[in-house]
């Protein structure tokens, strides 16, 4: 009996045991609530709530560009404009789905049968594969079986994705409708959007009818918006198109170069930026600021809110120192000048392909027109930019740098005289004018262009002295000279830099200094080094400037962006004529190559008198002729270059210009190209002027009829 009395006991003991094991665990997790509701819930709950802001940036229209008249050159063009933005972890399916969807509202594929084809042919195998692999679960679950385990150990997923991709065969996606065709198309524009960066899908050739359809149903299409976009606009077509330049297009984005240099700007992989020209050299001015709108998404990265933190602007608008209608107008001088020339001498002028010509304002270096014309066999087309970038020999046309390098190293003395005639140096051919022109002072040598007195300028600078020089000796001769004279030239901007606001000019060939005397005394005459045509239409307007060399530029006005179309806005900033230096020298020196270039132009005996001699509006300018060769099949063939450089009035200078017309043959009775573009170029300008001039007396005029009728009334 106490045995069963003991065991009886036993029991109520290990369920207590068991009650009190209980009694803790609960007591734990009652303890454990506590700590989640009490210390943690906050946290807790903001995690539920929690929400990520990020900014995106929508581009804007780039400024536009005027003419110095407020002429529209280049302007903006409204477009329809689908465009795909994605959510932050949005992957390939997601991608898929919703091209799938908008093919049903937009296509991809025109309807020319060659542009038809050629769509289609940006479609790589690549694109077939992936399209293949990602529409069909099974098609995912065929080409994954492919890779097997042991052998995707050893890759990583790039290469077990491509290995995938490489083993689905052309059978399987041989089979693709033209409406698979279609969603490829959209697809490979999505995958080129960044998270949160608009990428446009499609903006040219838009109907309004897909417009409004994909605008219809933007709440099935996620990320898909129904917008405008913009695209260049060029008024005046290819007038002027060289130097306006181009920008890149969304395709192509930032340059690949230049990647760091824009992103850390505040730019996007897609953005259009200036890629060559005026839209390169002004890009700052012209991006405008783009609109930043703030988006917040939850958690699961859905869009719950958006907001414009930053209003967007259109760049800035330019102001271009160029008259276009002027422009025009020496364009098609220089193309008939051009035109006549080969005409004339067809086989003597098979290797003159160009004509070029610069017109600027010598006193603010504000650029008028630059124009270069091409012929290529068969046809002409702008070549304007090979003003900037084309270097040749100028011939006399520098004379006016030679002389005043004589003066100023003072080795001829103003009215200093020497006798024109043939000069032997031992060991190198005879040098001599086009004729013996007899004695010759500093006006006559610039009048009828004398290569002897350059040439004594020369040698004198070299260290000989003898005069006249005895033929056949040798030249006693410092290298020195060399640098000497070009550290004259460079003065006026032959062979330095112009400073023009252009992302590429030319300074010219620099020949070797070297201990051949008549090597100077071919670069006294412009037979040597090299200069392009805007260097030398800075140096006839830095002799026309008074010793002033200014630097030119195409850019006038800066002016802020106005929403209405026919107005330009407020002068955000204007270009102020910027002196680079000025020639050390007396100012009577520099007015005695003014003279000798009057003189040139007007004076009987002049190089130039036939063209200008009878101008009212008072023109001063020198010549030039150089001897140039062309080479083909190994074989020499000798060329000139005919240049001219030229300002008026003689007294108040407003406009210069530079001719170069290099390669033509050498024939008598040569077509004067250089002459006739100069000749006509000052016409052209002077008859606009007085044109205008009548225009705005006029217009004054019945301003003041009006007046005076109001006064009346």
């Amino acid at each position: 009996m106490e045995k069963k009395k003991k065991k009886k006991s036993q029991l109520p003991f290990r369920l207590n045991i068991l009650f009190f094991v209980v009694f803790l665990l609960f007591s734990v997790l009652i303890l454990q609530l506590g700590v989640v509701q009490i210390l943690n819930g906050e946290d807790f709950q903001e995690e539920i709530d929690r929400t990520i802001k990020d900014t995106t940036k929508i581009p804007v229209p780039r400024g536009k560009m005027y003419d110095r008249y407020n002429n529209v050159i280049v302007d903006n063009k409204p477009l329809y404009s689908i465009t795909y933005t994605p959510a932050k972890g949005t992957q390939a399916d997601d991608r898929l789905d919703v091209a799938e969807n908008l093919s049903n509202y937009i296509t991809m594929l025109p309807d020319n049968e060659e542009e038809r084809k050629a769509t289609l042919n940006t479609i790589t195998e690549r694109n077939k594969k992936e399209y293949w692999y990602l529409k069909d679960e099974e098609n995912k679950e065929l080409a994954d079986s492919r890779v097997p385990p042991e052998e995707a150990a050893d890759m990583s997923n790039a290469e077990q994705y491509n290995t995938m991709l490489d083993r689905i065969t052309e059978e399987e996606i041989s089979g693709l409708s033209e409406k698979d065709n279609e969603i490829i198309l959209i697809k490979k524009e999505l995958d080129k959007a960044y998270s949160l960066t608009p990428q446009i899908v499609k903006n040219s050739n838009i109907t309004p009818q897909e417009y409004a359809q994909v605008a219809e149903h933007l709440d099935e299409l996620p990320g898909i918006n129904a917008t405008t976009d913009w695209d260049r606009e060029y008024t005046y077509e290819s007038t002027f198109s060289n130097f306006i330049g181009s920008i890149t297009s969304q395709e192509q984005g930032i340059p690949a170069e230049n990647k760091q240099y824009y992103l850390t700007r505040g730019y996007s992989r897609n953005d259009r930026v200036g890629r060559s020209g005026l839209e390169e050299q002004y890009e700052n001015i012209l991006r405008g600021r783009k609109e930043q709108i703030q988006y917040t998404t939850n958690k699961n990265g859905n869009v719950i809110d958006s907001e414009v933190v930053v209003e967007g602007e259109r760049g800035k608008d330019l102001v271009l120192s160029i008259d276009m209608e002027f422009q025009e107008k020496v364009d098609t001088i220089v193309r008939e000048e051009l035109d006549a020339a080969i005409k004339k001498h067809p086989y003597q002028n098979r290797y003159m392909k160009d004509a070029l010509a610069v017109v600027l304002d010598p006193q603010t270096g504000e650029i008028l027109a630059s124009t270069g014309q091409h012929y290529d066999g068969e046809g002409f087309s702008d070549a304007a930019f090979k003003t900037l970038y084309d270097q040749h020999r100028p011939g006399s046309a520098i004379k006016g740098a030679t002389v005043l390098s004589g003066y100023e190293s003072g080795v001829i003395t103003p009215g200093q005289v020497f006798n024109d005639r043939t000069i032997k140096i031992a060991g190198t051919p005879e040098k001599s004018s086009y004729r013996n022109l007899g004695l010759v002072n500093d006006y006559d040598a610039l009048r009828r262009s004398s290569n002897v007195y350059m040439f004594y300028i020369a040698l004198k600078m070299g260290g000989e002295h003898r005069y006249p020089f005895p033929n056949g000796s040798k030249a006693a001769f410092d290298t020195s000279a060399f640098q000497e004279m070009r550290n004259y030239f460079r003065q006026f901007g032959l062979g330095s830099r112009t400073g023009i606001d252009f992302p590429y000019e030319a300074t010219g060939y620099v020949g070797e200094s070297s201990s051949n005397p008549g090597l100077l005394m071919d670069f006294a005459i412009g037979q040597y080094d090299t200069f392009t045509t805007m260097q030398l239409a800075q140096y006839i307007s830095t002799i026309a400037n008074d010793g002033y060399r200014v630097r030119p530029h195409f850019l006038k006005e800066i002016r802020t962006p106005t929403p209405y179309e026919d107005k330009l806005g407020s002068v955000y900033k204007s270009v102020n004529t910027e002196v680079l230096n000025r020639i050390v020298m007396d100012d009577t020196l520099i007015e005695r190559v003014q003279e000798g270039f009057r003189r040139a132009f007007q004076a009987t005996g002049g190089t130039a008198v036939n063209y200008f001699g009878d101008k009212d509006y008072n023109p001063a300018g020198k010549t030039g002729t150089a001897e140039n060769e062309v080479f083909e099949d190994g074989r020499k063939i000798d060329t000139e270059n005919l240049t001219l450089v030229g300002y008026a009035p003689f007294d108040e200078p407003e406009v210069a210009f530079a001719v170069v017309a290099p390669n033509t043959g050498k024939v008598n009775n040569q077509h004067p190209i250089s002459n006739r573009i100069g000749e006509r170029i000052l016409d052209t300008y002077f008859e606009m002027k007085e044109n205008r001039d009548e225009n705005v007396q006029e217009d004054a005029d019945s301003d003041e009829d009006e007046a005076d009728d109001d006064e009346d009334e």
